[in-house]
């Protein structure tokens, strides 16, 4: 087993489930851009920052009886469930991996849309800018997400408070 499959299996188990695909992807995003050790790579994709690598380790963790990957049926989608397994539980209580504890953090984006964490990521995938220039680029690259001012507002004051908490 990987460190980098033991760091998402630990993820996991401070989250407990994580409900969707793009979800989790922009999750692990927003925690590795506050200096949470993931090291999956991330490219800018149609939903914001996505990452090959971090939906194989999830589909290699899920085949390995690790992950529990849940599909419901949506009324023209799928919405995938991710769990934490029994046996994951126990291959993780024997393999020590070094990773901060940031349930609190984790919770905070659990409480927001995917929709919300996309802009958020979108924001941090550009954070090299100056802020008007994140906020015009959010509005080129997102443009049929309407973003609102109120809404970056509050991306920002998030992201304020998971730099206190992550560093």
């Amino acid at each position: 087993m990987l460190e980098n499959h033991a760091k998402l299996m630990q993820f996991f188990s401070q989250a407990k489930e994580v409900t969707g695909r793009k979800k989790l992807q922009k999750m692990v995003y927003i925690l590795q851009s506050f200096g949470v050790p993931f090291e999956e790579k991330f490219q800018f994709h149609f939903y914001g920052p996505y990452s090959e690598e971090l939906s194989l380790r999830i589909e290699e963790l899920c085949n390995l009886g690790f992950l529990n990957e849940e599909k419901e049926v949506k009324s023209n989608y799928f919405q995938y469930h991710y769990t934490l397994t029994k046996d994951g539980t126990q291959f993780l209580n024997q393999f020590k991996v070094n990773m901060p504890s940031c349930t609190e953090s984790i919770e905070m984006l659990q409480e927001k849309s995917s929709r919300f964490l996309e802009l958020v990521s979108t924001m941090l995938y550009f954070k090299e800018l100056p802020r008007e220039e994140v906020i015009a680029k959010v509005h080129t690259v997102k443009p049929k997400q309407k973003f609102s001012d109120e809404e970056i507002e509050e991306a920002w004051k998030l992201m304020d408070d998971l730099a206190l908490r992550l560093q």
